[in-house]
């Protein structure tokens, strides 16, 4: 059944604690290879009792590789068919990445799903694709073969862009790798929603039913609602945490910027019938007050709240799949939500542009 991954990039979701994210209803958390390899290090938390003593939290904990981090460092990173150097964003010491240093790292963790390294290239370069996918291919292997700590899960990672034909050929390969679970990268990162959505059609039956399929990077409530309906089971995302630290609220009906003028002597709570603490507590009035005046607390109530409606979203798409109405409700929510993506309202008003009746 789907469920959502808090993400806790430097082994903590920001302005909350462990205790805040149980009482949420979080099952399992994210946390980011890259960053705690470079800060703590991986052996200080290893000898601290490793990530589930080092940062509280007692259920399951995710890490993914490291690979999106490193790739993205573009002008700070050399890379070979053996593996990647780059150099810290922190401090700027030389750092190697190969597949089994990083399998190494992530066992040294202690996480209980582990991911492979691989390549997140651009996925609109048709150019370098085919490469990228080889590589990441190759790598997985390698991981594969690292790979020995009986107590983690490993997942693979299909890459291909946005090309159904690349993706179709890395789901293959990885399934025939036979992981634990699959995982589907390098989306989320510059394409339209349609080509993600396509992308996804064109992935996901080629992986196995009877394994986990995890969508790195994907939390926006429609995208949820979409990929699920796609096959998609894991989620994790910096979405709701992000822009809740910008005065972004999610509701029903859509994003509520809370900075906003009007909401000065708004009485009522973000979100109405909301059971989370903000919601019962206090009014969007004061929230706003927080946000406005930089108050640390507004952060935190900002994030229990998106937190909460992204817990209760997954909990309520369960519910529909185990009572058959899945359907119905996706269609349902995205009549009622409205998005908000900038590149989304740019593709809707191209297409009314383009439906009117050419000019007599």
């Amino acid at each position: 059944m789907p469920a959502f991954a808090p993400v806790g990039t430097a082994a903590n979701v920001k302005t909350l604690e462990p205790r805040d994210l149980t009482e949420l209803g979080a099952s399992i958390l994210l946390a980011n290879t890259y960053h705690l390899y470079l800060r703590p290090g991986h052996e200080r938390i290893e000898r601290l009792g490793g990530l589930h003593s080092f940062m509280g939290w007692d259920g399951p904990i995710l890490t993914d590789s490291g690979g999106y981090q490193v790739f993205s460092l573009a002008h700070r990173r050399q890379l070979d068919a053996d593996g990647v150097t780059f150099r810290s964003h922190i401090d700027g010491s030389a750092h190697r990445f190969t597949p089994e240093r990083v399998i190494e790292i992530e066992e040294r963790l202690g996480a209980d799903i582990a991911m492979v390294l691989d390549e997140c290239a651009d996925p609109l370069d048709t150019d370098y694709l085919a490469q990228a996918l080889s590589r990441t291919h190759a790598w997985a292997e390698r991981c594969k073969a690292a790979h020995s700590r009986p107590d983690q899960a490993l997942f693979g990672i299909v890459q291909g862009g946005i090309y159904p034909e690349l993706r179709a050929e890395s789901a293959r390969v990885l399934a025939g790798l036979d992981f634990p679970g699959y995982a589907i990268g390098g989306l989320a990162v510059g394409e339209t929603k349609e080509q993600m959505y396509n992308t996804l059609d064109a992935t996901c039956p080629h992986l196995p039913v009877n394994k986990p399929r995890y969508l790195m990077g994907v939390g926006a409530p429609e995208d949820i609602i979409e990929a699920v309906s796609r096959g998609i089971d894991l989620f994790d995302c910096v979405l709701p945490t992000r822009i809740a630290r910008n005065g972004a609220l999610l509701t029903p009906t859509g994003r509520l910027n809370i900075r906003n003028a009007r909401f000065a002597e708004d009485s009522r709570p973000i979100q109405e019938a909301c059971a989370c603490y903000t919601c019962r507590t206090f009014s969007r009035a004061y929230l706003r007050h927080l946000t406005v005046s930089g108050e640390i607390s507004g952060l935190r109530l900002a994030t229990i709240h998106n937190l909460h409606f992204m817990l209760q979203l997954m909990e309520q798409i369960r519910a529909q799949i185990a009572q058959g109405t899945f359907a119905s409700f996706r269609t349902s929510f995205l009549h009622a939500y409205q998005i908000t993506d900038q590149r989304v309202r740019h593709e809707q008003r191209r297409r009314r542009v383009e439906a009117l009746p050419a000019a007599p």
